[in-house]
């Protein structure tokens, strides 16, 4: 039942009413929507996150949820000719999609997801009555709704002082909660990285019972809850989440690998809390929003280590090539999680990248080294510079104000040299069609070589103008 206002402290009653009048001041067309439903004998309430957030005051949502006693056909026949425009793309899930005011709202039929054992697609189920469909809800604090038009408060589970306590907890048993839909597992870390939540110990219980659980769930529905985790504003305390109860052998194996043992001499750092140190230092480094891309480079950068890691003579240990060993462990996985090639090669790249600049030294690079590491960084050079300098985590002081002045030096020269050569858009002085002119060649791997010699030697010497790099073609193309 809903929690009567007699056992609320005032705090949290004027909180809840706040969050209704700021809801409805925020999507006004929400109470006429309410009257159309009503006036047909339906029910209807705005419900789930859109209330959490109205308690939090963020409405940074694109969306507004509903749900209704109203099937799908009578919603649709419903908002029809009150809407901006409706789709019906999910209907056959009970979902009807709206546009009114410049707001996007959803509308879906009350109803239970359940999967079957051995099934990636849940089972839905329509319901009769808005208590069933806020008990099925993953957590407490996405079980309250706001009726239409009344303006009632449901909290069948006392969500609201869940939120204000920051908990996650199950409406039912996490048990039944999870085995209904194992992607709530995943829902609980990224909660936690988005409200910095903690997960009620019977939750975690459940999760680490029930982590294999996750495998019946499509690579697809993972990634997304990956990619919100990643982007909340506590994103290190949802991969511990992830990790401590075997979720993340699920998601990114590669993860919980990195807890390598560390050698009785200490001859190198914990990989794991390294990395997550990485995640953190590169967050700060952001320049406003959240780096999806910046953040999985810092998480997945030295997941080749355990694979290259070999103890030396004399105690030491090396992770000899762990960067091109990473960069092929990050492609597979974001292949096998989904993301686009474009995000693929991004991420990859920047762990293939990483360790680049510590040829640098104190300086050594000649300008033809510091083009060669701005073009093969290319449009990621402004994210290589912050994981770079991210990738920094050691204890002395004095060896990190080194790195960090030799990393400011390499920037001005590659600030230098942009001004003087647009590194940006670094090119042959001859195109594709100037070499087979010049040569009498037709199109074929013969001026893609050529192509190679005039870009190495633009790289190598800087500009030279296309006669000597006509006359320095001619010479090459002799001895071939």
């Amino acid at each position: 039942m809903d929690i009567v206002s007699e056992t609320l402290p005032p705090a949290l009653l004027e909180v809840r009413e706040g969050a209704v009048r700021e809801l409805l001041e925020w999507a006004p067309d929400l109470v006429e929507l309410g009257e159309i439903f009503q006036s047909s004998g339906h029910e209807i309430a705005a419900v789930g996150g859109c209330v959490r957030d109205a308690i939090l005051g963020d409405f940074t949502r694109a969306d507004i949820d509903l749900t209704t006693d109203a099937t799908p056909e009578e919603t649709l026949a419903l908002v029809g000719g009150w809407a901006d425009a409706v789709w019906d793309v999910g209907i056959r899930f009970g979902t009807i999609g709206l546009r009114k005011g410049g707001q996007t709202w959803e509308i879906t039929t009350y109803r239970t997801d359940t999967y079957a054992s051995d099934s990636r697609k849940p089972e839905i189920q329509f319901g009769k009555s808005l208590d069933g469909d806020l008990i099925r809800r993953d957590f407490t604090i996405n079980a309250m709704a706001v009726r239409l038009p009344s303006r009632e408060f449901v909290d069948l589970g006392n969500g609201l002082i869940d939120l204000a306590g920051r908990k996650l907890r199950t409406p039912e048993s996490p048990e039944q909660s999870f085995s209904d839909d194992p992607l709530r597992m995943m829902r609980a870390a990224r909660f936690v990285s988005q409200l910095g939540a903690s997960v009620a110990p019977d939750a975690l219980e459940a999760m680490t019972a029930m982590a294999n659980r996750l495998s019946i769930v499509s690579a697809e529905r993972i990634r997304e809850e990956l990619c919100r985790l990643l982007l909340g504003q506590f994103p290190r305390r949802g991969l511990e989440v992830l990790v401590d109860t075997g979720l993340a052998e699920q998601v990114v194996p590669e993860l919980p690998l990195l807890k390598l043992e560390v050698d009785e001499h200490h001859h190198h750092k914990d990989v794991y809390e390294h990395s997550l140190t990485v995640l953190d230092q590169a967050i700060a480094l952001e320049d406003g929003e959240p780096d999806l891309t910046l953040r999985l480079a810092a998480v997945m950068h030295d997941v080749g280590k355990p694979k290259t890691r070999r103890f030396e003579a004399g105690g030491g240990v090396s992770f000899h090539h762990h960067e091109v060993v990473g960069a092929r462990m990050t492609t597979k996985r974001m292949r096998k999680l989904r993301f686009s090639n474009e995000e693929i090669d991004d991420v990859s790249r920047l762990v293939e990248l990483h360790l680049r600049f510590h040829g640098y030294g104190t300086g050594e690079w000649s300008d033809s080294a510091v083009r060669r590491y701005v073009r093969d960084a290319g449009h990621l050079l402004p994210r290589l510079h912050k994981l770079t300098r991210a990738d920094c985590t050691t204890r002395n002081r004095r060896r990190a104000r080194a790195l960090q002045r030799a990393y400011d030096g390499l920037e001005q020269r590659i600030d230098r040299l942009a001004e003087e050569e647009e590194l940006a858009s670094i090119r042959p002085e001859l195109d594709g069609n100037e070499i087979m002119t010049l040569l009498g060649l037709q199109p074929g791997p013969e001026v893609g070589q050529a192509y190679q010699f005039l870009l190495n030697l633009r790289l190598d010497q800087g500009p030279m103008g296309p006669d000597a790099a006509e006359t320095a073609l001619r010479e090459w193309w002799a001895q071939q």
